[in-house]
């Protein structure tokens, strides 16, 4: 399979603001990435509205096993798989987290940014946990 993009975004929707912040640094130097928080065309098949100020609330009352979270779940799992690097956005939840887990295990290269709350041993799958936006952007600007 050969990967479609550079980065796989991740993190909770509660941060949104954040993570769409960083989504626009990538846009700018023209880096190609997979984000939950602009695939929009997933969201439209899930049933669900992207630009719902409480979509968060609304996923969490969903039934596992409901289409729409079983569509989300494809969809962003073919994203993560798709793409060369992982970028964990902090605070984030169980489920970012998770994909951590399965873009380490799958041979990805693993970054996060942001404060985490914590020491936690897991937290070396990441070769580098940048500080804040301006040593993202610093290094992505190296990237290519």
């Amino acid at each position: 399979m050969s990967e479609k993009y550079e980065f796989f975004i991740a993190g909770r929707t509660r941060n949104k603001e954040n993570i769409l912040n960083i989504c626009k640094i990538f846009e700018d130097l023209n880096i190609s990435h997979y984000c939950f928080l602009k695939n929009e065309e997933s969201h439209k098949e899930a049933g669900l509205d992207l630009n719902d100020n409480n979509l968060a609330d609304t996923f969490e009352k969903l039934e596992l096993q409901s289409d729409a979270v079983k569509t989300i779940f494809k969809n962003d799992l073919e994203g993560e798989k798709n793409s060369k690097n992982y970028l964990l956005v902090l605070p984030a939840g169980k489920s970012a987290h998770i994909e951590a887990g399965i873009a380490y295990g799958l041979g990805k290269k693993c970054y996060a940014i942001g404060e985490y709350d914590v020491t936690d041993s897991l937290y070396l799958i990441f070769d580098k946990i940048f500080a804040d936006i301006n040593e993202l952007k610093e290094f992505l600007e190296n990237y290519k």
